[in-house]
Parts: C-alpha cells; sequence; structure tokens
C-alpha cells in the first residue's frame, strides 16, 4: 500500500523537521534520564515514575516514527503565485452569507492545519469547497453543524 503524500509549506516543512530533531534529541535524553532516575529509586514493579518515563518513552519513538514518515513523503507546495483561483497555500477570505462575517483562511496540506490559527485542510469541507473556485464565487458547504454558505472576496 502506498503512503499517503503529506503536503506542506515550507514553514510547516521547517516546524515538522524542528519538531523531529528536538524529539530525537532533548526529549530522548530527559526521558532516558527519567528512567535511569527512576530505576535508581529500586523496584520497578510498583514505580509510577518508572511506567510514566516509559510510557512518555513509548510516545515519544512513536511520534519521531511519523515525524520521519510524514517528511519522507512530503511535497512542499509553492508559495501562493497569486492567480484568480485559490489553491494550495492561499489564503482565502470568505464572508458566511447567511451572518455577514469575514473570515481569512491559509488552505494548507492536512499535516499542517490548524484551525486556532485560522490554518484550513484542502481536505476540509471547506478547504475542499473553495479549492479551484474564482473570487466572488457563492458555495454551500455540508458541514457537521448544517450548511454554511460562504463567498469567496478575495484570493491572496
Amino acid at each position: 500500500m502506498a503512503e499517503k503524500e503529506v503536503i506542506l509549506t515550507l514553514e510547516g516543512l521547517k516546524k515538522l523537521e524542528e519538531e523531529l530533531e528536538l524529539s530525537k534529541t532533548v526529549k530522548r535524553r530527559e526521558v532516558a534520564g527519567r528512567i535511569k532516575q527512576a530505576i535508581d529509586f529500586g523496584d520497578i514493579s510498583e514505580n509510577s515514575e518508572y511506567d510514566d518515563a516509559k510510557n512518555d518513552q513509548a510516545f515519544i519513538e512513536g511520534r519521531i516514527i511519523t515525524l520521519e514518515k510524514m517528511l519522507r513523503n512530503a511535497r512542499v507546495i509553492d508559495e501562493y503565485e497569486g492567480t484568480d483561483i485559490v489553491a494550495l497555500g492561499a489564503k482565502v477570505r470568505l464572508k458566511d452569507m447567511d451572518f455577514g462575517d469575514e473570515e481569512e483562511y491559509f488552505i494548507v496540506g492536512s499535516a499542517e492545519a490548524d484551525p486556532g490559527t485560522n490554518k484550513i485542510s484542502n481536505e476540509s469541507p471547506v478547504g475542499k469547497a473553495v479549492l479551484g473556485l474564482a473570487k466572488g464565487a457563492v458555495i454551500e458547504v455540508n458541514v457537521p453543524a448544517g450548511i454554511l454558505h460562504y463567498q469567496i472576496l478575495n484570493i491572496k
């Protein structure tokens, strides 16, 4: 089975590389130190510090494997070229046609999505709906909360 391509901006690629480096160096050393300290306390069969440190170690090693896989399958998208069509890497200003609110979203790959900072995935309902459309287009997006109506105000 082919591994899924991970679409990233250059910024997202750098963040994943930094997280991988931090995990392989600092976090691994910290957890190894915690394990050694817990072993020094004696009987590890009833040592919660040891159990916690081993769980953290498993999590860190799993995250390292995930990050390495993501980076191996990464495709970095170019800076948005500024066409009139929504594409990956574009910032899209949308107007909620029902409430009049305006929001600006940065369309990124799913690995970088962070709705809290208005980075939405190209695989999300809104991200999928706007891809390939031009300024002025009105869209209907089916989301778990119902149907949303947006107009594309600007693409940059």
